[in-house]
């Protein structure tokens, strides 16, 4: 029987890999069988499926729903979860039913052993659906020209929440609407959103206002992910360029920046009671900051372009604190390939035959690599 999988970070690639990593004891797993891996297996949204985290639900672009038993170290269910066209925007648990929510803007709610599930038209180029995680029937929506709407899956005829554009600009022109990821802050109605114009904006349901009651701008490329820190007062966002920067949610002033990002941030997580945030993105780091003193505490190369993250919400590692790692241990991506490589020996002999000389060598492009040989001054 396999060991249970004790992980602090999950992760899913453009791969379709599902990886666990252990911050403690510094390992990353992979609980997928590669040789199986095909396009449609792309993991496009992660999340827990109960409250004690025992299991992960796994989202991928083919509309699959695979179900992680971190107990039994393996996949246990498989749920097809197809319905509109596009990948999967969002992915949710609500009682013994599965919510998930595609591009085309089609939110289902599958529930188990029931030929009726609840549909939803949320409006088309959906970009993001993210679960409120108090109140769990609760789901906003967005995304390009499809400005945010919040719903309540318990009378879902209409949004209880559908956020009005902003107004004209100083041309009157109509501002362009496109909603990359949201999120709602804790212990309050309100939702912050990002876009691809650089805004950050937050809303407020129970005003009668319906336009942003703040926004800020951070940077000058598209914003790509969010996630709002445990006390509710700022928010990280990440860019497509691999900017990140905590921005506060009162004055809508940036804070700081993170350093460390190369690619485009995919995901981002803060810890829920921890000064700690996670992200990855294209450049196949997955990252973890502290939010006191801005500090890389953690850099892991996953090998693969990730989509997304899952943050577990224990507090206690191991009893063990979270401290920065040496810079010399930090492997780039190049020096995890070659260490992967296996040592090619050269074996040189030449011999006559029928007057002509021939000449027999094995591929000696690993062993004589440059990479291997520094000191080498010819290959």
């Amino acid at each position: 029987m396999a060991a249970p999988a004790r992980n602090h970070v999950w992760v899913g690639t453009e791969t379709g890999i599902l990886k666990g990593i252990n911050l403690v004891k510094k390992q990353a797993s992979n609980y997928t069988e590669v040789s199986s891996l095909n396009k449609g297996q792309e993991v496009n949204v992660l999340c827990f499926g109960d409250p004690q985290e025992s299991e992960v639900l796994v989202g991928s672009r083919d509309g699959i729903v695979r179900v992680f038993n971190c107990e039994k170290s393996k996949f246990t269910e498989f749920h097809e979860c197809r319905g509109g066209e596009g990948s999967l925007r969002g992915l949710g648990v609500l009682d013994n039913g599965i919510i998930t929510c595609v591009e085309s803007g089609l939110l289902k709610l599958w529930k188990e052993g029931s030929s009726e599930n609840l549909e939803i038209q949320v409006g088309p180029g959906v970009a993001k659906m993210r679960q409120c995680d108090v109140q769990r029937t609760k789901v906003g929506t967005g995304g390009k020209e499809n400005d945010l709407k919040i719903w309540d899956l318990q009378r879902a005829e209409e949004p209880i929440f559908k956020a009005k554009n902003v107004r004209n600009d100083w041309l009157d022109l109509r501002v362009p609407v496109w909603i990359r990821d949201l999120g709602f802050i804790p212990e309050t109605d309100k939702i912050v959103t990002c876009t691809s114009y650089h805004q950050v904006r937050v809303y407020d349901p129970a005003t009668p206002q319906r336009r942003p009651v703040l926004e800020a701008l951070f940077g000058e490329d598209p914003l790509t992910a969010l996630s709002i820190t445990p006390d509710g007062r700022s928010v990280v966002v990440g860019n497509s360029h691999g900017n990140m920067g905590v921005i506060d949610l009162r004055k809508g002033r940036l804070l700081y920046a993170l350093k460390g990002s190369a690619g485009s941030v995919r995901s981002i997580q803060c810890h829920k009671s921890m000064p700690i945030v996670a992200s990855c993105g294209l450049d196949r780091f997955m990252r973890i900051h502290s939010l006191i003193d801005k500090k890389l505490l953690h850099k892991v190369y996953l090998k693969s372009r990730l989509n997304c993250l899952l943050l577990t919400s224990s507090d206690k590692w191991e009893e063990e604190e979270l401290m920065p790692l040496p810079m010399q241990d930090v492997k780039d991506e190049e020096d995890e390939v070659w260490d992967n490589m296996e040592t090619v020996m050269e074996k040189n002999s030449s011999k006559k035959q029928g007057g002509k000389r021939e000449s027999i060598v094995e591929d000696t492009s690993i062993a004589n690599s440059p990479k291997r040989n520094k000191k080498r001054k010819g290959v």
